[in-house]
């Protein structure tokens, strides 16, 4: 593990405190499951074998890919060493849904994609934007999460927005993201650095190597609850609809996982979930999506 990367997990484990020491308890890993284990076992609906879903039942696991430096949507728990967050519990729902166990496996913004279509894994969470282009390589979920692109930098900074980014000016996002384009649309002039997670970008930005990061309000805002001298600023540039990333053509799934998600929404998982992940850090109330995903493909960014 390199030196910056321990730095950055010793960090998480700070900020994170409170909800690493309830990840710890004894009960973690039954908690973890036990939306499929018990009386709710019975309520599983079991698939024909020769189906895909009957596969992934026969097997046991489920196989998702998500981020893991990307509080609070999904990290790695530096004392559990446990994969959590936001996206993670979307997950951990759906595997119950199916009556197996998650595995979640890494999954950054430039493999998501390839990754499903290698059958490398059987769903992304990976805070991604559905958009028109990946929804003709892919399919999408409908919407479980609206995020808003903004601008970060550093508490001294001059930037105030988009409108700031000029030829003097560097930014930074990850490679593969809604971003790449977003900037290059928006801020021209200005110098894009490309790497392949967020953790690199707020590393060059406390360094002084760029002048701001772009990228979803959530990811930016976990940045600052690691470090509270950087700030948001600037308007919203972009709505980012979240969506579950599913193998195109695979209905069975996308009306399992579809289901599910209106389940955890309509119950107040979706909002319990918020709360401890994003929302007593934002001191910010958000209710599920209700967007469609035709609507989410229009307004998202191309």
């Amino acid at each position: 593990m390199s030196s910056t990367r321990l730095r950055w997990l010793l960090v998480a484990l700070a900020t994170f405190a409170a909800l690493v020491f309830v990840a710890c308890g004894d009960d973690e890993e039954e908690s973890g499951g036990e939306g499929g284990g018990g009386d709710a076992a019975a309520d599983v609906k079991q698939f024909p074998a020769d189906s895909a879903l009957g596969r992934i039942q026969e097997e046991g696991k489920i196989t998702i890919g998500v981020k893991y430096d990307v509080p609070p949507f999904g990290f790695r728990n530096p004392q559990s060493d446990e994969i959590e967050g936001f996206d993670v519990d979307m997950g951990r729902h759906i595997a119950d849904a199916l009556g197996v166990e998650p595995e979640f496996i890494e999954a950054i913004s430039d493999n998501r994609i390839p990754f499903l279509m290698r059958d490398r894994v059987d769903l992304i969470l990976s805070t991604m934007t559905i958009t028109g282009e990946r929804d003709t390589e892919i399919d999408f979920s409908e919407p479980y999460y609206i995020a808003r692109g903004r601008i970060l930098v550093a508490g001294d900074s001059q930037i105030k927005g988009i409108a700031d980014l000029d030829g003097d000016t560097s930014v930074c996002t990850a490679l593969g993201s809604t971003y790449e384009e977003t900037l290059k649309k928006e801020a021209p002039d200005s110098e894009l650095r490309l790497v392949d997670s967020y953790p690199e970008c707020q590393e060059l930005l406390q360094n002084g190597a760029v002048d701001a990061i772009s990228t979803d309000d959530v990811i930016l805002t976990g940045m600052i609850i690691q470090d509270d001298t950087l700030k948001l600023v600037g308007d919203n540039l972009t709505t980012e609809p979240y969506g579950v990333g599913i193998k195109q053509g695979n209905r069975q799934m996308k009306q399992l996982v579809d289901e599910t998600l209106q389940a955890v929404k309509d119950d107040g998982r979706w909002e319990d979930s918020y709360q401890e992940w994003v929302g007593q850090y934002t001191d910010q109330q958000q209710k599920p999506p209700t967007m469609t995903l035709e609507e989410a493909v229009e307004l998202a960014p191309e």
